[in-house]
């Protein structure tokens, strides 16, 4: 009986999964994808080439494995098309590797604007959306609205989708966002082509029986879990549940069937959008980080707010996932400070407070301990005992305060940039 581990970002997103995920992707039959949609951005460098992805799992670049694309996801056809030929390679050969749920709810172009219609009408209470369309299609869904990919291989498929446009358009009278549809529909339409050509299946059973037969599956988190919808810095947060929870009712799997979950943090903390950072450094810190970082969202380009490492709030994802394993990324942007700091409480109200306020957007003001930091370049290093010893430190104090051991630190962007510890 095979088991799936589970690996997620434990922050604000952007913590490197993609790499991650590639990296670990020898050790598995089956990478699958189980919430989220283009709003990710998960990127991979090797062979001097930069990937990113949106939609398809981070272990297309190997080409013995399976990707699964989960009934949890929504997917704009349109990206899906791009995503598939930014990967420069046969669709006849890619076919054989990627299988999508016929249970995955699809991303209209009318979705996009009713997303920009929306963040509009919010005035100064924007959330930062993508503007990708995830957050109406994930209420399309909730209502019994959404239009499934299954849909897709029946004969009156472009009557449905008309229908769904016009109760779309219908709402956006409302509202004064341009409607012109003829270039979006276009794609997306030569993207819904290009869907038909992949497997379209119930995934549920596929994975479930790939585990009956003793196969080995990586489910892959998108975003992270401080911006889950149930447990995140709601309302500035994604519109699905992005902790290890949701793996089960994105897949179609028991939480028996689960066994490691990995998790993914950087070494200090950032977040594109709005919304409460505890820890966000507006000053020269905060830029040294964004620059050395290259900290620009890979699915907005936004620059990302930038701060120290947020230990309560890597605690409470710790908890709320039943993390196994910490994996650290980025540790190399951290090299050149004289001192680093960690939060390790909240002062609230004349208070301290280890524990995540209901509002973490009040007054909370970080309490901070000051560690030493190294000047050493790391990006060559691959073993642990080779790294500055103020770097070592660095990681046993969040192993203490975590209880969860760090297994792999990255110290650079490419994929051959990580040191996994033997011991």
């Amino acid at each position: 009986m095979g088991e799936i581990d589970i690996l997620l970002g434990l922050q604000w997103g952007d913590e490197g999964k993609g790499k991650i995920v590639d990296a670990l992707t020898p050790e598995y039959d089956i990478i699958t994808r189980f919430q989220g949609g283009p709003n990710a951005g998960h990127t991979l460098e090797f062979e001097n080439e930069k990937y990113i992805l949106h939609t398809i799992p981070s272990g297309i670049f190997r080409e013995d494995k399976l990707n699964i694309i989960g009934n949890g996801l929504v997917i704009d056809p349109s990206v899906f098309l791009g995503e598939i030929r930014s990967l420069q390679k046969p669709v006849t050969e890619l076919v054989n590797r990627i299988i999508i749920s016929s249970k995955a709810h699809l991303i209209l172009p009318t979705h996009r604007l009713l997303d920009a219609a929306y963040e509009e009408s919010k005035g100064d209470m924007k959330i930062g959306s993508t503007l990708k369309g995830i957050g109406p299609a994930y209420t399309d869904k909730t209502s019994r609205q959404g239009l499934r990919v299954g849909a897709l291989l029946s004969d009156n498929f472009r009557e449905t989708y008309y229908i769904h446009r016009q109760r779309h358009l219908n709402i956006l009278q409302n509202h004064k966002i341009e409607t012109d549809l003829e270039e979006s529909e276009k794609e997306w339409f030569e993207g819904i082509e290009l869907m038909k050509k992949f497997r379209i299946i119930n995934t549920e059973y596929f994975i479930n029986r790939s585990l009956d037969e003793g196969k080995r599956i990586l489910a892959e988190g998108a975003q992270g879990t401080m911006l889950d919808i149930d447990f995140g810095s709601y309302p500035f947060v994604t519109s699905s549940n992005t902790i290890s929870a949701g793996a089960c009712s994105g897949m179609g799997i028991s939480p028996r069937k689960i066994g490691n979950v990995f998790g993914i943090f950087k070494a200090y903390c950032t977040r594109v959008g709005e919304g409460p950072f505890p820890t966000e450094l507006s000053n020269n810190t905060g830029i040294k980080l964004r620059d050395s970082g290259h900290e620009y969202g890979s699915t907005t380009g936004r620059p990302r707010r930038c701060g120290w490492l947020d230990l309560p709030a890597l605690k409470y994802s710790c908890m709320i996932n039943g993390v196994t394993s910490l994996f650290m990324t980025k540790a190399d942007v951290l090299t050149g400070f004289d001192k680093i700091k960690v939060c390790t409480s909240y002062k609230i109200n004349n208070s301290f407070v280890e524990e995540l306020p209901y509002d973490i957007g009040a007054e909370v003001e970080p309490v901070y301990l000051e560690m030493n930091g190294w000047k050493e370049d790391i990006t060559g290093i691959r073993k642990y005992n080779k790294l500055p010893a103020a770097l070592r430190e660095y990681i046993d104090f969040i192993e203490k305060e975590t209880g969860i051991p760090v297994n792999i630190v990255s110290v650079g962007p490419d994929r051959s940039e990580a040191i996994i510890r033997d011991e």
